[in-house]
């Protein structure tokens, strides 16, 4: 029996790792559901861990700390922080420059939502801002 109007769903235990270095729960988006304008994903993130720096060109991305807390550093230069707590919400604009980091002892999880069809649609790597963020 077919699904009709193409209505999915996706149970969890899909995983993927993201060019930001960040291993994924995978979520609907292009690659599980054929997505085209919106994406979601959990993203888990140990004690200690980072994403890459990176921003989504032309990409709007908003996040939902789902359980424990978070820092998020972003700018040109990374030069601006924000913690973020449990229930908390984060809407970055495209083209923003960001790295969100677990500075705390315990894991954190963030529900992270984009405005296209996969995370991973125009992502760019900012490999020079991780030595700042390295410092951070």
């Amino acid at each position: 029996m077919s699904i009709p109007y193409n209505v999915q769903k996706v149970s969890p235990g899909q995983t993927y790792v993201g060019a930001q270095g960040i291993a994924y729960g995978a979520g609907a988006s292009a690659e599980t559901v054929g997505a085209q304008q919106i994406c979601m994903n959990v993203m888990p993130i140990p004690p200690g861990g980072r994403a890459k720096v990176h921003h989504h060109e032309n990409i709007e991305t908003i996040a939902y700390m789902l359980d424990g807390s978070c820092t998020l550093f972003y700018g040109d230069q990374l030069e601006h922080r924000l913690e973020f707590e449990t229930g908390d919400q984060c809407y970055i604009p495209g083209n923003v420059a960001h790295a969100p980091c677990n500075l705390s002892g315990a894991p954190c999880t963030f529900i992270v939502v984009h405005g296209s069809g996969s995370d991973q649609d125009g992502i760019v790597l900012l490999l020079e801002l991780d030595a700042i963020l390295a410092e951070k």
